[in-house]
């Protein structure tokens, strides 16, 4: 697998930021199929060749709070899984954000679903269309998924939420009170006076009621949580909501896991390996 970390002066947060990007390798060959130059022992799997024009499908990876970009690739297995499903990975630092437009004046919101998709489909092999890009989160980068997929429904063809609880919810009670009650100062720093919270930027439940009453295209959405994970319950109120608005999921609560990698390593694979529409190979310009 390839993998870099790649900083640039962000436009939208006007400060320079961290993104780590994994790029599969292991079965590409420079070589054509049928050189006999082809590295002997190896070659049986690498099965693919590197092509002018060539784009892979992307998964953006949302990472949980506290956390930075590297934290998936160094916590987790992703570059296997990756490798294993010929799938590009992208995960951007986000501070404590939730991955919102903060109401203290960074635009985490705006820098994910407008410029980062940019800079990654123009300077690497992202491809740009929806039924290539997907997101994923872990812990606050769980809502952060559902955000993005209810808000931003034509950019990604599915996300995953995994443990997601903290931040931008679907059920509208719940999160407002969650913002007016719950002492962590940077909740209510990001999203502000919770008077203002309903029908607004914030509001998920919000966007998925309107997105079925106007028949908007939705990301599938896939949420799953560990049975012993403090965070439970606010995630089974997220899978309420949107079921209550007719919006179809894919829910699992596991027995044994609680809030931490032991849950979300297995999950990320299964996210790549079952949920996500994955080609799993690269895609090449036709002709």
């Amino acid at each position: 697998m390839g993998l870099l970390r790649f900083s640039y002066r962000s436009e939208i947060l006007s400060l320079h930021t961290n993104i780590t990007v994994t790029l599969p390798s292991e079965e590409l060959t420079y070589y054509p199929l049928t050189d006999i130059k082809r590295e002997e022992g190896v070659a049986a799997r690498r099965k693919w060749e590197y092509r002018d024009g060539m784009k892979f499908q992307t998964v953006y990876l949302l990472h949980g709070g506290g956390d930075d970009d590297t934290c998936v690739v160094r916590k987790s297995n992703i570059e296997r899984y990756a490798e294993e499903n010929c799938v590009m990975t992208v995960t951007a630092q986000a501070n404590d954000s939730f991955f919102m437009d903060t109401q203290y004046g960074y635009k985490y919101f705006t820098f994910l679903t407008e410029e980062l998709p940019k800079v990654i489909q123009t300077m690497f092999p992202s491809s740009p269309k929806r039924e290539d890009n997907f997101v994923a989160g872990i812990a606050m980068g769980g809502n952060g998924s559902l955000a993005l997929g209810l808000k931003r429904p034509d950019l990604y063809a599915a996300c995953v939420d995994l443990s997601g609880g903290i931040g931008c919810s679907v059920d509208t009670d719940a999160f407002i009170d969650e913002v007016r009650t719950l002492k962590m100062e940077r909740l209510q720093s990001t999203f502000g006076n919770p008077d203002k919270l309903r029908d607004g930027q914030y509001d998920l439940g919000g966007y998925a009621r309107r997105a079925v009453e106007n028949g908007t295209k939705l990301p599938d959405i896939y949420i799953a949580v560990g049975e012993n994970d403090f965070i439970r319950d606010v995630v089974r109120k997220d899978r309420d909501a949107l079921i209550s608005s007719g919006i179809p999921i894919h829910y699992e609560e596991v027995k044994g896991y609680t809030h931490d990698w032991n849950f979300w390593d297995p999950y990320l694979k299964k996210a790549l390996s079952e949920w996500l529409p994955l080609k799993r190979e690269p895609i090449y310009l036709q002709g």
